[in-house]
């Protein structure tokens, strides 16, 4: 009989503290100036020093949550602190806003139009608070958050993408808003008044519906990536484009939200996500999951259709445990282990630790990075890690911790 997604994430802590972790840390720690690099080849070497903003937030939250649940190693803490710290004296525009990508000291190189570091940031100051108790990481976790829910929602505020001939709008930032509330509601707790509370509850109820309402199609069972202002399918290349990774991560989101809530309405909408993304994204010849697809069958304008990419995997392992553990179905069992053992035979480096970023269609190594702008200590970590504590939980319990 196989093992289960339990006993197979059991492991994944060995993993966190043998492998990963020692991959990243110290050398990402920037001593001299604050924060982390994540320019990193196959050995670990650096090979670019300029800085993504996001992975100073991701960074930082993962080295708390590693801190908390793993052992309670003074560094890790120390170098989250450090991370919070870079992105506050070396990342804040006259604005407020936060940038994308920093040189190695701080100085601006690029600032995107959407908010996203600032969430990144958010959840960072939140667990810092969990930890240490300083007001200063609730009250700034909370500015970040809402800074970055009006830049994301409140129209004419940020420069449109496209003109307005086409008006169209995007999953991502309702994903992005239901687990950042999530974590700011976990970790600061407490000390949430009950307006702040009801705040960030009304956030995720909001962004749950808004998803369903626009971005699930049961007609054609598919979750949109984008879709056009009144919720429409658009019939051109990005209206029709399809990311299964992408919307797979959003229904763990709303699995684990529905979880938590009690909601068996907002478990079903997830599970339905799950299935119908598993059924477009898994590559049926090669195994893995294609990182676009469209909605009508129809070729695809991105060249890089068909390369699997880290983080899809990794969030698919989530969502596959997760809905495994809410409804105990064996297909879900079975997808799981499929997704971790093409992911663990192909992405893995078993010479020099972590995974790769980027494979080819057939599932070689297609690039021999280890971690750039995009890819740092973040999913990957992630993915084991709440893995790893749900195959401690009972189906009865509906807290992580």
């Amino acid at each position: 009989m196989p093992d289960s997604p339990d006993t197979i994430a059991q492991g994944f802590r060995q993993i966190l503290l043998e492998d990963l972790i020692p991959f990243w840390f110290p050398r990402s720690v920037d001593e001299r100036h604050g924060g982390f690099f994540s320019g990193f080849d196959r050995t670990g070497t650096l090979i670019d020093t300029d800085k993504s903003v996001w992975a100073q937030g991701r960074m930082s939250w993962a080295l708390v949550k590693m801190f908390q649940t793993l052992e309670p190693r003074q560094e890790w803490l120390k170098w989250a602190g450090a991370g919070v710290d870079f992105i506050e004296s070396r990342c804040v525009d006259r604005d407020g806003r936060l940038f994308f990508h920093v040189t190695e000291d701080g100085r601006p190189i690029r600032k995107r139009r959407y908010a996203f570091s600032e969430s990144f940031a958010a959840i960072a100051h939140a667990a810092l608070f969990a930890c240490v108790g300083k007001e200063f990481h609730q009250r700034r976790a909370l500015e970040l958050f809402r800074q970055f829910t009006r830049w994301s929602f409140e129209p004419g505020l940020a420069e449109p993408k496209f003109c307005e001939t086409r008006p169209m709008m995007g999953m991502g930032p309702r994903m992005i808003t239901i687990v950042t509330a999530r974590e700011l509601l976990n970790d600061l707790g407490e000390s949430l008044s009950a307006e702040e509370r009801g705040e960030l509850d009304a956030w995720i109820t909001q962004c749950v519906d808004e998803i369903e309402r626009w971005f699930v199609k049961p007609e054609l069972e598919v979750v949109m990536e984008t879709v056009g202002a009144n919720g429409e399918i658009l019939d051109h290349f990005d209206g029709r484009l399809l990311n299964p990774g992408h919307a797979i991560e959003g229904a763990w989101f709303i699995l684990w939200e529905g979880w938590m809530r009690q909601r068996e309405d907002w478990v079903q909408l997830g599970l339905k996500m799950l299935d119908w993304m598993w059924a477009r994204g898994w590559d049926q010849e090669h195994g893995g999951l294609l990182y676009y697809t469209d909605v009508y069958g129809k070729p695809i304008q991105e060249y890089w259709h068909e390369m699997k990419f880290w983080w899809p995997h990794n969030e698919t392992m989530i969502a596959t445990h997760l809905a495994w553990k809410l409804t105990g179905a064996e297909k879900y069992a079975n997808w799981f282990r499929q997704v971790h053992d093409w992911s663990f035979r192909r992405f893995a480096d078993l010479e020099h630790g972590e995974w790769f970023g980027y494979l080819r269609r057939d599932g070689s190594v297609s690039s021999s990075l280890k971690g750039n702008l995009w890819k740092s200590f973040f999913h990957l970590p992630r993915s084991l890690w709440f893995c790893w504590k749900l195959s401690g939980m009972s189906s009865d319990n509906n807290r992580v911790g």
